[in-house]
């Protein structure tokens, strides 16, 4: 870690800062927070496949190496000091624009949280809140430019060229309260009667969304082009930098960073869709049933009945009583024996 000399160890330090701090983090909120790693990891890949590829597109190079002997010429803050650099090129009190203007600006952010009372987390529902901070924005932004923008005449003198006139650059900061304050509260307020006039269209309009649902087949066909993609991507990089091309190189890899968030989103979909997949309907049971009972319509009939719960009674039928007469028969056994007895010889009762 610590090497020979003050300049070592501070090269030392920020690689430490900027490369092995980052990874403990991660590892660190894999453990305690998976669920918050797994959304970021596709956004931080993102964000940072896009900066990887303005960097290729873009290359800026070191700058001149620093020499103490030779005076350096005109040089400005970081930019996230310059706003406050150009109060202190107005050359107005030291105390106002060195600590005064500093100190109000970092204790307006310690107070924020104690104004800012709102429940909602909404910016459309506290706009007071969100007008002053887009007022702000916009005075950082014009004192930052201020803070950069140096004359380019060489015939006027260096010292002329930094001094910011401070009645001019206090009647700009003045204006823009009021402006920036009434413009950003008037567009917060029309998005909000936008916002509840696209409510009642949407209450008394369609209810159907219209949403694209990708299914398995074209999910997985998805993922293989974006693997196969990737495969192309770092052989391409490696080869860019083999030959020397480190901007090429640099914009691939920017492209790998993009393409494996959107192969990580992809693949949270493809988990979600599975989630949500609606169970599948019941198999009809089919009962076997005798052919004659199937193919007789009183007993189909009563089953239908039966089954949209009315009960039919079916008349019985009285069968007729009949009387029929008595026969008796007069044999005459011991009296008359004739031979050719018959049915002459029954005599009614």
């Amino acid at each position: 870690m610590f090497g020979s000399g003050f300049s070592d160890f501070v090269l030392r330090f920020y690689a430490q800062h900027v490369f092995l701090l980052p990874i403990v983090m991660l590892g660190l909120m894999a453990v305690h927070f998976p669920r918050f790693l797994v959304f970021d990891v596709p956004m931080v890949m993102a964000i940072s496949g896009a900066i990887m590829l303005t960097g290729g597109v873009f290359p800026i190079d070191m700058g001149f190496k620093f020499e103490p002997t030779v005076p350096p010429g005109v040089t400005v803050p970081e930019w996230y000091l310059t706003g406050l650099y150009a109060f202190l090129r107005t050359q107005y009190d030291k105390f106002v624009t060195g600590v005064l203007w500093p100190g109000l600006f970092i204790a307006s952010f310690l107070l924020i949280p104690f104004i800012d009372r709102y429940k909602k987390f909404s910016w459309k529902d506290r706009p007071l809140i969100t007008a002053f901070g887009i007022t702000g924005i916009a005075q950082i932004m014009v004192t930052t430019y201020w803070g950069f923008y140096i004359p380019s005449d060489s015939k006027i003198p260096l010292v002329e060229r930094l001094v910011i006139d401070p009645v001019f650059l206090y009647t700009v900061m003045i204006l823009l309260v009021p402006v920036g304050f009434g413009f950003s509260y008037m567009m917060i307020k029309l998005a909000k009667e936008s916002e509840r006039k696209a409510k009642l269209a949407k209450e008394k309009g369609p209810k159907k969304v219209a949403t694209i649902n990708l299914s398995q087949k074209w999910i997985n066909w998805l993922i293989v082009a974006l693997l196969a993609f990737q495969v192309f991507l770092n052989i391409a990089a490696y080869n860019a930098a083999l030959v020397g091309m480190k901007n090429i190189s640099l914009f691939f890899i920017g492209i790998i960073l993009i393409v494996f968030a959107g192969f990580f989103h992809l693949y949270r979909y493809a988990l979600n869709q599975a989630k949500n997949t609606p169970p599948p309907p019941p198999v009809p049971i089919h009962e076997d049933k005798p052919k004659e009972l199937a193919e007789s319509p009183v007993l189909n009939s009563k089953l239908s009945d039966q089954s949209s719960g009315t009960v039919t009674k079916e008349p019985k039928e009285i069968a007729q009583q009949i009387t029929t007469p008595k026969i008796q028969a007069d044999l005459g056994v011991g009296t008359n024996k004739i031979s050719d007895f018959g049915s002459s010889d029954l005599k009614n009762s």
